[in-house]
């Protein structure tokens, strides 16, 4: 948590190594990210963000770009995991439902789904969220924050919430805040959610 420009999303940056950090060093399971490749830490990590890009493909495309090798089975099993599935059969196509460029067809909350679902199919062990619900109205937003502590819980999944929402933050574990790109409060908080926290 933290203000505008505080450093939030460039730290996420920094775990993903979009850029490297220049001094310092990021740690994931005690090993040092700059000794792994990119390619293996970003196949480890899933990213889902406040503006949820899809491409003009269908919905089974969108998801499997998360894996590219990812079967028939493992794209459906992510969307039942994060109700994908609940909504795609309404659709006239079902899952080659074609979404339009930028996911055009779909609801704000559809294509958020549909992005956590690509995130999931990567199979990650880190799930980097950047203000997932920030586009979202109270209900989505609802939703969606289940799904994230689902996965979190069920999943086994370490998620990571950058968020200005001060009830989803309470929501996790630890809370960390950034202030000019420095930690200042680093506390556990937040309540037990069906024995499981992020």
């Amino acid at each position: 948590v933290g203000p505008t420009g505080a450093g939030k999303t460039t730290l996420v940056n920094l775990i993903m190594r979009f850029y490297e950090v220049d001094g310092g060093r990021i740690l994931l399971d005690g090993v040092d990210t700059r000794t792994v490749s990119r390619g293996e830490l970003r196949a480890a990590t899933g990213m889902v963000l406040q503006d949820a890009v899809l491409f003009g493909g269908t919905i089974r495309e969108n998801i499997r770009y998360g894996r590219l090798d990812a079967t028939d089975e493992e794209v459906v099993a992510a969307a039942k995991a994060t109700y994908v599935d609940r909504f795609v059969h309404t659709l006239p196509d079902g899952y080659d439902t074609r979404v339009g460029e930028r996911g055009l067809k779909l609801s704000g909350g559809e294509k958020q789904r549909v992005a956590i679902a690509r995130a999931l199919a990567g199979n990650p062990t880190l799930l980097l969220a950047d203000e997932p619900t920030g586009n979202l109205d109270s209900a989505t937003s609802a939703a969606v924050e289940d799904i994230l502590f689902g996965l979190h819980r069920d999943e086994g999944i370490t998620l990571v919430v950058v968020t200005h929402d001060d009830d989803l933050a309470a929501k996790c574990d630890r809370r960390v805040e950034l202030q000019d790109g420095v930690v200042i409060a680093d506390e556990r908080v937040g309540t037990e959610r069906d024995g499981a926290r992020a």
